[in-house]
């Protein structure tokens, strides 16, 4: 897999693009007139929809009924001497439905453990938590 990166102005706003050539603005946080997620951002982002998409996918197979899904993704960073890398991610995992507990727990099992290709990449050195709110109950 190969993504390109064009810078599009004189600050630190780049385009981004993959192989379907769909664009993603990424910029510099620090800069007052933010037009694009930072890379960090993208980071936490990568991981909620590598994951989103897997726990849709098994549980869609599994013949359960999502009514509604949301995930929000906090990561906690460490302070070293010029970066700020991630130490803790955790993933809160939103659903409404007529989905089985045991399913939806499985689907995201699955998911962090054996699927997700961006979760697994940072495996190693970040811990990846994740809990599951169903129906408005954590389970």
């Amino acid at each position: 897999m190969r993504v390109i990166l064009k810078r599009t102005n004189d600050d630190y706003l780049f385009e981004a693009k993959g192989p379907n050539d769909i664009p993603v603005q990424i910029d510099n946080k620090s800069n007052d007139n933010v037009q694009g997620a930072s890379p960090m951002e993208l980071v936490l982002m990568a991981v909620g929809g590598c994951n989103a998409i897997d726990i849709i996918s098994i549980l869609k197979k599994q013949r359960q009924q999502v009514t509604s899904y949301t995930i929000e993704v906090d990561g906690k960073r460490k302070e070293l001497r010029d970066a700020k890398p991630f130490e803790a991610i955790h993933v809160s995992i939103f659903l409404d439905g007529d989905i089985q507990p045991e399913k939806a727990k499985r689907a995201a099992a699955l998911s962090f453990e054996k699927y997700c290709s961006v979760s697994l990449t940072l495996a190693g050195c970040v811990s990846v938590t994740y809990s599951i709110i169903l129906n408005g109950t954590a389970i």
